[in-house]
């Protein structure tokens, strides 16, 4: 590659042909590469390689989506004026302005959050720079489709788990080609957020431990991945007009009935999109433990959640957030909704998934995030974005951190990196350990079992004993 530090066009040679880039303070950017292309509701296939040079300095278009109000108040702007297009298999990829050593830089692999309806891999709070200009790694930031055009299928005309496919396109691609942009192919991570942690963490299930080496899942929602068959039963019978003439705006039309079909259905229909069992690339739901067991030995994972993950969603949760400001009543109230929500779709399932991939043979931390704004949310959902990605303009307008100084962001975020970065870099994490007020961690080991003695090395009975019949609850 000619990507050197006064490089202001870098030129990369991957094997899926040459791109030219462009030069972004500390970092080299390569933006909106095509890793794979599909027509609506079909499988991906990856992107032809080309002999012209592939400019790739325009960001990757994002999912076709509905606004997203409260996201744009609580985080900025998501999408900040990106365009939209039903052809967003795209990726971009930031490395540093240094010299890589000699088997490349550490890869990590982004893949963004929001309820597999909204977001997007370029969206301006998730600019990597900060974590990639500190920390010498290259991060791919990952765009793939949301909603029904994504992540709800009936198995006929509309397949499921398109968006995981896609997502396992985008690491092949990086597989094949990152080692031109200075990144080692053979020390990638795959990390994500909310829905995207979630999507990471199933990407295991559905033959990715071949092309990862690590996964770090950021508030995985792995508490409400099981029983959703019903649901999304009746989603797909809200959706059955749309079909591959439909328009795309008709798509989205549609999407708000799909999702009111979802509700009533406990949990769940708060991420009424998703993942489904028993559709190509994943197995049935009775199946997916022994898949993750035969992923674990080679992967490493940390896994976590944050302290207060509930408070993020009182606004869209009227009556509790109107709840928790009642005087006297209000904190008590605040602090036993955050024990059960933080508990049953992060925590608890967090921890089994952690415990089972440590008996199955692979490395696991357990990590909690208590680092919090000085406002009333706290530690909640979504506040590790700020820490490792964006900067102080992107999120500048968001009520996540009204009232806080950057420069406290800053110094929590500086530490946070270097935890992920440490990890990405295959040297794991001590066995307990964190940074006071920002992350504490540990290492899951498999629990001993307990030796059961076996009944031909059992002490015979005592001669008062010989000639009963054993009792049927002894």
């Amino acid at each position: 590659m000619d990507a050197s530090p006064t490089a202001a066009r870098p030129r990369f040679d991957p094997p899926c042909g040459p791109v030219r880039g462009f030069a972004d303070g500390a970092v080299l950017r390569a933006t909106g590469i095509p890793y794979a292309r599909a027509g609506r509701f079909e499988a991906p296939v990856p992107a032809p390689d080309h002999a012209e040079v592939l400019d790739a300095t325009a960001p990757s278009p994002a999912c076709p989506q509905q606004p997203s109000p409260f996201l744009d108040r609580m985080l900025g702007p998501v999408l900040g004026g990106l365009p939209t297009d039903e052809d967003c298999q795209r990726l971009s990829v930031t490395l540093p302005r240094t010299t890589p050593p000699e088997h490349g830089f550490p890869v990590l692999v982004w893949v963004h959050g929001g309820s597999y309806a909204a977001g997007a891999g370029d969206s301006p709070g998730l600019d990597p720079a900060r974590l990639v200009a500190e920390q010498d790694v290259v991060v791919v930031a990952v765009t793939y489709r949301l909603g029904l055009f994504g992540c709800l299928g009936d198995g006929g005309e509309r397949p499921a788990n398109l968006a995981l496919l896609d997502l396992l396109a985008a690491l092949r691609w990086v597989r094949r080609n990152i080692a031109a942009f200075g990144g080692n192919p053979g020390c990638v991570t795959a990390f994500g957020q909310s829905a995207g942690g979630d999507a990471v963490a199933h990407l295991l299930a559905a033959g990715g431990q071949e092309l990862v080496e690590r996964v770090i899942l950021q508030s995985a929602p792995l508490g409400i991945r099981t029983g959703r068959t019903p649901m999304t039963a009746a989603m797909n019978a809200a959706a059955g007009r749309v079909d591959r003439t439909s328009g795309t705006e008709e798509v989205l039309a549609e999407e708000a009935g799909v999702v009111a079909a979802a509700t009533g259905l406990g949990l769940r229909r708060f991420m009424p999109f998703g993942t489904q069992y028993g559709h190509a690339p994943l197995p049935a739901e009775q199946d997916v433990a022994a898949a993750w067991d035969a992923a674990a030995p080679g992967v490493d994972v940390l896994i976590g959640h944050t302290t207060h993950e509930a408070r993020f969603f009182y606004p869209v949760q009227p009556l509790a957030g109107r709840a928790v400001r009642v005087p006297v009543l209000g904190p008590l109230l605040d602090r036993a909704l955050n024990a059960v929500v933080t508990r049953s779709v992060y925590a608890a399932a967090g921890t089994a998934f952690a415990a089972r991939h440590a008996r199955a043979g692979g490395r696991a931390w357990r990590y909690v995030l208590t680092w919090g704004p000085d406002n009333a949310w706290g530690s909640t959902h979504t506040v590790d974005l700020p820490l490792l990605l964006g900067d102080e303009r992107t999120w500048a307008g968001a009520e996540l951190l009204r009232g806080t100084e950057w420069s406290r962001v800053e110094e929590a975020g500086r530490a946070l990196r270097a935890v992920w970065a440490d990890f990405a870099r295959g040297n794991g994490l001590p066995e307990r350990g964190g940074v006071p007020g920002v992350v504490r961690w540990r290492r899951v080991r498999p629990r001993r079992t307990r030796r059961r003695t076996p009944v031909l090395q059992r002490a015979p009975r005592r001669r008062a004993d010989v000639g009963r019949s054993p009792s049927p609850v002894s």
